[in-house]
This record gives C-alpha cells, structure tokens and sequence, in this order.
C-alpha cells in the first residue's frame, strides 16, 4: 500500500516543493481577500449612505434645525420639518436606563465567573450568558410587546406599558451579555501574582476583588462599557417595539419615546426614493455612524491599551 511519503518521494526533485508554495501562496491571496473584502464592504456603505444623505445636507438641512429642534414631521405639506431632538432624547433616555440595568448586573455576574464560580458550574454561566446574548433583537421586541407591556401597566399602574422603561429593560437585557462577556475577560486578564499577593498579606477573597482584581481591569471594564453602550445604541427592532414610537421628549420612564434607529426603520421603506424625506433618513443614518463609530472606537482604543499592558 503506497503511503503518502512514498508518494512524494516518487515525485520529480523540487516538484513538492513547488506545490507547496503554490498551495502557501493560494491560501495567502484567500486570506487576504477575505481582510481587505471587509474594508471594502466598510467602505462601500459609508460611500452609498452618504451619497443619499449628501444632497439634503448640502442643500436642505438646517444644522441648527436638525440638532435641536425637536420637531420631525417630515410628511407636513405646509412645513416640513427635520429636527432630530426629540430623537436623540429618546434614543440617549432608553440607552441611559438600559445601562443603569445592565452595568451593575453585568459586572456582578462577570465577577462571581471570573472570581468565585468553579469548575463545570462556571462553563455552564458562561454558556448561558452567550445563549442570551443569541437571541434574536425581535425576540426580545415581542417579549417587551406582549409581556413587559402588560408588566409595566400593572405594576405601576400606567396606562400604557411601552416607553422608556419597557424598552430600557428590554435593552439592557439586549446588552447585558456582551459586557459580561468582554468584563469577565477583563478580570481573567488580571495576572494571579496579584491575587496571591495580596491574600499573603491577610486581605479577604472580597478584599482581593474590590481592591485589587478590579482596580486593575478597570480600562477592560470601562472597555466592556462603552462596547454594551454601543450595543445599545444602535438597537433597532426590540425599541422599535417596546418604546411606543412617539416622537416626544420624555419626562418620565412611563413616556414613550422614539429613537433614532426606529424612525429610519420604520419610515425608510414608505420614502419616496430622492425626496427630501429619504434624505433626511440616511443623514440620520450618518449620525448614528459617527457617534456610533467614536464609541466603538473610545472601547477598542480601550481594550488595546490594555493588552500592551
């Protein structure tokens, strides 16, 4: 039976060589393709949304009107209106809320993982957390539609259940396994020679916690943060459910609000192509980008300084 060896060893002299360095040379262009495809994508999107935006920006956009009006009514015949305010009240309440519920859960159970879970018990959190983190955004819009809902108006004793607090609830729910995820690393990246040394010199396993482990991942956590606030921010379907879509700044959690990535999603498909409207739309768009962009960006420089560490 002839075995591969002896299969190149029948072959000419430099022959295996040659297919060899064709073989590196394929899966190097492969590679490479695949990196510079995702670039490419990138930058194609950025290209296409700000061609839409580009002729309402530069021809029809007030800056002063967009930023801090709080009226949208871009369908009015008499006077239409662009201004985003209201928007990004609605979009900075839920994130907001939905923060305060996620950070604090999030960093607890991140550390009772990093810190104090053992074993089987420990994968088994873990895989929890990354199950929860799977569940699709309008799964989570239904269950904040047709349970929160009824949740909220019976608890607190509102007439309607969706608003900022429905939806912030929902979102934090959204964003609460990614900045596990990213804190528990955080904290396993903590060397253990600080843990040891510590627990040398009498402190308590909470002591080692709270003024060691977390002290020194605290760029990670901060990391984690910001990457969930991004999560968040850019949510789209789950608010558009549980948030009541009204074009309103809110005064209390109870208020329904709409947020920036719910009006492009549910005005964009009844736009006429090239109106004033559609642009308005994809400028709103070129908003979320960037802010979206700074924070993702704010997290990543984060997480790096922290691997140079």
């Amino acid at each position: 039976m002839t075995t591969k060896q002896d299969a190149a060893s029948s072959l000419p002299p430099g022959s295996q060589l040659d297919a060899d360095w064709f073989t590196d040379k394929f899966v190097m262009l492969v590679m490479f393709i695949g990196g510079i495809s995702a670039i490419v994508f990138i930058l194609s999107i950025i290209v296409f949304v700000v061609e839409q935006g580009g002729v309402f920006i530069f021809e029809t956009m007030d800056i002063q009107e967009f930023l801090f009006s709080p009226r949208w009514r871009p369908t009015s015949e008499w006077n239409a209106t662009y201004g985003i305010l209201a928007l990004i009240a609605g979009t900075a309440s839920v994130t907001g809320l939905a923060m305060v519920i996620a950070i604090p859960f999030s960093l607890g159970t991140a550390i009772y993982i990093a810190e104090f879970a053992d074993g089987k018990f420990r994968e088994y959190l873990k895989i929890l957390v990354e199950l929860l983190a799977a569940i699709p955004s309008v799964v989570w819009g239904f269950i904040g539609l047709s349970i929160m809902n009824k949740v909220v108006i019976d608890v607190f004793d509102v007439p309607v259940g969706l608003g900022v607090l429905n939806a912030g609830l929902i979102l934090g729910l959204m964003a609460a396994p990614i900045i596990t995820s990213i804190a528990e690393d955080a904290l396993k990246a903590v060397p253990d020679g600080y843990r040891e040394a510590a627990e040398a010199m009498g402190a308590s396993r909470w002591e080692v916690v709270f003024k060691v482990v977390l002290p020194a991942a605290r760029n990670g956590l901060l990391g984690a943060v910001l990457l969930g606030l991004g999560r968040g921010f850019g949510e789209t379907m789950a608010v558009l459910m549980a948030s009541g879509h009204s074009v309103h700044i809110p005064e209390s959690i109870f208020d329904s609000v709409r947020a920036l990535t719910a009006t492009i999603a549910a005005e964009l498909g009844e736009t006429a192509q090239g109106s004033e409207h559609y642009g308005a739309l994809f400028t709103i768009g070129i908003f979320l980008f960037i802010v979206t962009f700074f924070i993702n960006l704010a997290a990543d420089l984060i997480i790096r300084d922290i691997r140079k560490g």
